[in-house]
């Protein structure tokens, strides 16, 4: 096979202080090579390195970065964006901040093609970027390519910018955690994708903290821990006999034990009947009907696009149903924990300030709500020296803790948890879990988990609910609905969050 990529003793340091220290690898035609390690490990600082695209204040070095045949050592910014999308490209984790919020979403996919001469204006242009939209399995394509970024799912925004990074045929395919915010069959699919791609001659270099993708996308597997490749080698080989003391720790972080169901009946906290939102012409939640008994935890679970984010809202007032109704058994004070703490947060203020801001509204008096910070830290496993730092100083297990926190600060009797570890590493995505179920012992709450990662739900969940367009298509214990799936929705969930073999 011909190198497609070619990277030797990558250095990375800021302030003198080295963050990847001797990175090397190489990615063949034909090869998709994975890179997986916790937040903090250097793994997209090693695929932004590959574009030229490390932030200003690092020092770079490296003994050799061949791109497609060219010495990328040392390109100017000028010839780097002659690269860049033509002949390596790249696929960040965040669609909605890399996607241009004032320009549409055809017009996004068809900038590449303009930019390096590939397709000329019009129906041949217009051709293309639909060619790339159904490549990615966009959904009424007619229709998207009209729509801006905020106006899509997270799932369907990082399809459009998966189909952007493709639209010039790169040689090189750099794809940057690209399904850690996507729902089961969308993560297969995307995985199927970029297999296809590698299959196809393209070059793939796939950074995840995700070991069931990587076993499904990878040939090789490179796993990094502060800055430095501990264990490399075949997929096969590294997950299934990891020599290195931190892959075993990764790999055991991924699997969940099954949430032993809680057995006799609880009166129902919250009863919803045939409830109903729709925004326009687009039905959002159709006809919903379900209970949420007293101390548990009803998962819901869906595609990206199928309504469990309106529904999440629904329940906690945000939206209000235009049919049917949403009822409390008697007064309830309910919070919301959102996927994205980063967008939650006034980044402006530090996170001691935004919990007494919460504690203040939820009337705690002045004198007392310094000691409640503390105290609320200390209950999510956060040292209260964190409440000086603004949101931004905070890594992303930290960002959701601090979240939680905030939502505690009220004294909820349900807090409504809208995909509250998707975007975290395994281990902190264990430790969340964790710290959830702790609190729902100790504070005896009720709680509606929304996620797409049906193994987290199986052990966090007593309950669940399948959505699919809107319509709840299957409910029941979480044990009965995962062991025997009556609809094929369900199944195809099941089925697309099963290890392939390859």
């Amino acid at each position: 096979m011909t190198t497609a990529l070619e990277l030797e003793g990558l250095r990375i340091d800021f302030g003198g202080e080295p963050v990847v220290d001797g990175v090397s690898l190489h990615v063949d035609r034909g090869e998709c090579v994975a890179i997986v390690g916790e937040s903090g490990a250097g793994k997209s600082l090693t695929a932004r390195a590959l574009l030229g695209l490390v932030s200003d204040g690092a020092r770079v070095r490296m003994d050799r970065l061949d791109v497609d045949g060219i010495d990328a050592r040392t390109l100017s910014e000028r010839r780097w964006r002659a690269l860049r999308g033509r002949r390596i490209a790249l696929v960040s984790q965040d669609a909605l901040v890399s996607l241009d919020p004032l320009q549409r979403v055809g017009a996004a996919i068809a900038e590449p093609l303009r930019l390096h001469g590939l397709a000329k204006a019009g129906d041949a242009r217009r051709a293309r970027v639909r060619d790339l939209l159904a490549r990615v399995w966009m959904p009424d394509i007619p229709r998207r390519e009209r729509q801006y970024p905020h106006e899509l799912s997270g799932g369907l925004r990082q399809r459009a910018l998966i189909a952007s990074a493709l639209a010039a045929d790169p040689a090189v395919l750099v794809a940057d955690e690209p399904t850690t915010a996507l729902d089961a069959t969308v993560q297969a699919r995307i995985l199927t994708l970029l297999r296809d791609i590698a299959d196809a001659g393209t070059a793939v270099v796939f950074i995840s903290h995700d070991m069931a993708a990587v076993r499904r996308v990878a040939d090789r597997v490179l796993v990094m821990r502060d800055g430095v490749v501990v264990e490399s080698g075949p997929v096969a080989d590294v997950l299934d006999d990891p020599q290195h003391e931190y892959t075993r720790q990764l790999i055991a972080a991924t699997i969940h034990e099954p949430r032993t169901p809680q057995h006799g009946s609880a009166d129902p906290v919250l009863v919803v009947t045939d409830a109903t939102r729709r925004f326009g012409d687009l039905v959002a939640v159709s006809s919903a009907s379900f209970s949420v008994p007293e101390g548990r935890t009803l998962g819901v679970v869906g595609e990206s696009g199928s309504g469990k984010t309106t529904l999440a809202r629904l329940i906690v007032g945000v939206e209000t149903p235009d049919e049917g109704a949403v009822r409390w058994a008697g007064r309830r004070r309910v919070q919301l924990v959102h996927q994205n703490p980063l967008g939650a947060f006034d980044p402006r203020w530090t996170i001691g300030r935004s919990l007494r801001e919460a504690l203040a509204a939820g009337g705690v008096p002045r004198a007392l709500r310094a000691a409640r910070v503390s105290e609320l830290l200390r209950e999510v496993d956060l040292d209260p020296a964190l409440a000086a730092r603004r949101p931004l100083a905070l890594s992303g297990g930290q960002r959701q803790r601090a979240a939680i926190a905030r939502a505690l600060a009220a004294e909820p009797e349900v807090l409504v948890l809208d995909e509250p570890v998707s975007a975290l590493d395994p281990s902190v995505r264990e430790r969340v879990l964790r710290l959830l179920l702790r609190l729902q012992r100790e504070r005896d709450l009720t709680m509606v988990f929304v996620s797409h990662d049906l193994d987290v739900v199986g052990a966090v969940a007593d309950e669940v609910i399948v959505m699919q367009d809107g319509v709840i298509v299957e409910k029941g214990a979480v044990d009965a609905v995962f062991a025997a799936p009556q609809h094929p929705f369900t199944r195809e969930l099941i089925e697309a969050n099963r290890p392939v073999a390859r």
